[in-house]
């Protein structure tokens, strides 16, 4: 990497960035891989400051958006932080705790009805406790990211978006260990929104986001868990149409109402 002479450098550990752009995996996830690597490799020790985000986002050739998504997320797994006026600083440089529940996943497959039900689960449970926890800071990130993904024209910047919603608001329930939990779901996830992603399911989608963050925005628990109850199992009678499969965990739209399971056999 050519040596880098620009006034944001500061004291910056800026050697050895790679850029993320030949992979289709999305961008915020390479983004928060390589910063993981250079901390791994020592190119990034705890309280070493990271170049600003214009720079950072030059030498690995992102948008800014998808750096602070990564940022962001490493951010609330206590790996780096923001310093008011000063920039983003590493925190710690134990990656190993950090990884370890998304390491138990790691070579497992599991079938797509199973991560569905365990999605409903973690997420519905994310989604009340974010209505009482998130700031409101957390509210207007989980809003503006329902915005991108309806006005999202391309399946590659809706997948982005649509996953981005949703993990900000698992981040917002504020509870680590279902963060940890969701977050080791989200590879297997992103291979069945891309194989489920149409038009019809996006225009439904995008409709059901803006319900969830009304909730939100209302500070109602009941009202947001049954938004993304709603929505999630949307999402899990589609998948039932198109295998001819029997859903086992039926739908229901109002307050009063409760999902109900009924027998895999």
């Amino acid at each position: 990497m050519n040596e880098d002479h620009s006034p944001d450098a500061g004291n910056t550990k800026a050697e050895g960035w790679a850029s993320p752009l030949d992979s289709r995996r999305p961008l915020p996830e390479l983004i928060e891989e390589e910063l993981k690597a250079q901390i791994a490799n020592g190119t990034l020790t705890a309280g070493d400051k990271l170049p600003t985000e214009p720079e950072l986002a030059r030498k690995l050739n992102v948008a800014r958006s998808s750096l602070r998504t990564a940022l962001q997320s490493l951010q609330h797994r206590g790996i780096v932080e923001v310093r008011r006026g000063l920039g983003w600083y590493v925190r710690s440089t134990n990656l190993d705790e950090d990884d370890f529940v998304e390491r138990q996943f790691t070579g497992k497959q599991f079938s797509d009805p199973d991560l569905l039900e365990t999605r409903i689960a973690l997420e519905t449970t994310a989604t009340s406790l974010a209505a009482t926890r998130a700031t409101e800071g957390e509210l207007d990130e989980i809003a503006k990211l329902s915005t991108m993904y309806q006005r999202a024209t391309e399946l590659a910047d809706a997948i982005e978006a649509d996953e981005a919603f949703h993990l900000a608001i698992v981040r917002a329930s504020h509870n680590r260990l279902l963060e940890k939990l969701y977050l080791a779901l989200v590879p297997q996830l992103r291979a069945y929104r891309r194989s489920t992603a149409t038009r019809s399911v996006h225009n439904r989608s995008a409709n059901d986001h803006q319900q969830v963050v009304m909730w939100l925005r209302r500070r109602d628990e009941v009202g947001a868990r049954i938004a993304m109850t709603t929505h999630l199992l949307g999402l899990y009678q589609d998948f039932a149409d198109a295998t001819e499969r029997e859903a086992t965990l039926t739908n229901f739209v109002s307050v009063d109402d409760e999902p109900m399971w009924t027998s895999a056999d």
